[in-house]
């Protein structure tokens, strides 16, 4: 069983790895890494999170999402594949009026996951808990 974590390199999807990593090291799980952005290289601010892993975690399998796939789709069929625990999410603000508004992507994948899903708002500092 792994934590699933679907990103891109802004700060609402650093903020999801953030969150994935705590919790994968809290749950004592693997991470699996789905980039959002269709490409074959892990984008810097992703790399940097990755790199400072914390003991015990395995560096992550990455995979990244076809340019012609929906990234629900994406999202879903990776939970699947990689038999998920947890699906986390990085999320941002909508609306002007400052209420909190899910893009399709996140409803989709809140409505349709087989597994509990973590959305995260755009900041999320790693706890510092020990053994973290």
């Amino acid at each position: 069983m792994t934590v699933l974590v679907a990103c891109n390199d802004s700060p609402h999807g650093i903020a999801a790895l953030r969150a994935a990593i705590a919790e994968a090291a809290r749950r004592r799980l693997s991470l699996s890494v789905l980039v959002l952005n269709p490409g074959t290289v892990v984008p810097d601010g992703l790399e940097r999170e990755l790199a400072a892993l914390p003991p015990g975690l395995a560096y992550p399998a990455v995979t990244f999402r076809a340019a012609t796939e929906e990234p629900s789709d994406a999202i879903l069929d990776a939970a699947d594949d990689s038999e998920a625990a947890l699906v986390v999410l990085g999320a941002h603000k909508r609306s002007s009026q400052g209420s909190f508004v899910m893009g399709t992507t996140t409803q989709r994948v809140l409505l349709d996951a087989p597994v509990p899903v973590l959305v995260v708002k755009d900041v999320y500092d790693l706890p510092e808990a020990p053994g973290l």
